[in-house]
């Protein structure tokens, strides 16, 4: 029996997720796309994990759609498996829970838009970043989206019509990437976000991650109101008053998650 596309494990808190296809360079193909977005939302779902992280087996983190799928299909049949290429943008973006992106190697075309459409991005010295499916005739409108909201419009028209490679150091210097580390200190550094992150309210990381991802879909006005209430909501609960409560006692708060 052949290994799955994608695997997963749960370490604490924090829910894994491993791209899986290392022979392959991790491409997407349907196995993967339909295993990722399932893990994401599964994750998302439980309320043992707190915070998630993406990441690759092999040396390379992806290198994009695998070219073998894009076999002879009708119109109708190529918005049906682009669009589920390009789901995880939508999944991660309705997600309750911060998502972690630790890259090696290449990460290109759709494996760059996945990197794009994380909460945060951990990358090792030796990575490369590119929206570079315009070098075999196609083009990352689908990495584009996560990628404009990342970058702004010019820069990102540059990186998708182009299709260059950025290091790790200058895919950080646009925004793209939190931290650059050492190759051999990428897992320890991916997790030792994952436990800050995992160590605060999951309410209030909720909060804060629906309200700013709200923003990139609003009006500037609505977009301040929707932080509003989600912040007013977020008030409202035991949690909050936990830490509080905690931070003038000079205490580790004990989150209920209500």
């Amino acid at each position: 029996m052949s290994e799955l596309a994608v695997t997963t494990e749960i370490k604490g808190h924090t829910g894994i997720i491993t791209l899986n296809r290392p022979e392959a360079y991790n491409t997407f193909n349907t196995e993967l796309a339909t295993l990722l977005n399932s893990a994401l939302s599964s994750f998302d779902h439980n309320s043992a994990i707190r915070v998630v992280v993406i990441r690759s087996n092999g040396k390379n983190f992806s290198t994009g759609i695998d070219l073998k799928e894009f076999d002879d299909k009708g119109l109708d049949e190529y918005v049906e498996f682009i669009s589920l290429m390009d789901r995880h943008n939508h999944t991660i973006a309705e997600m309750k829970k911060p998502v972690i992106s630790a890259v090696q190697g290449y990460c290109l075309a759709n494996g760059a838009g996945l990197s794009f459409a994380c909460d945060m991005t951990i990358a090792s010295e030796s990575a490369k970043f590119g929206t570079t499916a315009i070098n075999v005739g196609l083009i990352c409108t689908g990495p584009g989206i996560p990628l404009i909201a990342n970058v702004g419009r010019k820069k990102a028209m540059e990186m998708v019509l182009l299709g260059d490679m950025l290091t790790a150091q200058q895919a950080h210097d646009l925004g793209l990437v939190n931290w650059v580390v050492p190759d051999e200190e990428l897992d320890s550094k991916t997790f030792e976000i994952a436990d800050r992150l995992a160590s605060k309210s999951p309410l209030a990381i909720a909060a804060g991650k629906r309200g700013l991802s709200n923003a990139y879909n609003s009006p500037y006005r609505e977009a301040v109101d929707f932080g509003t209430k989600m912040f007013a909501t977020l008030c409202a609960s035991d949690d909050a008053k936990e830490g509080v409560s905690a931070f003038i006692e000079k205490r580790t708060p004990d989150w209920k998650l209500k």
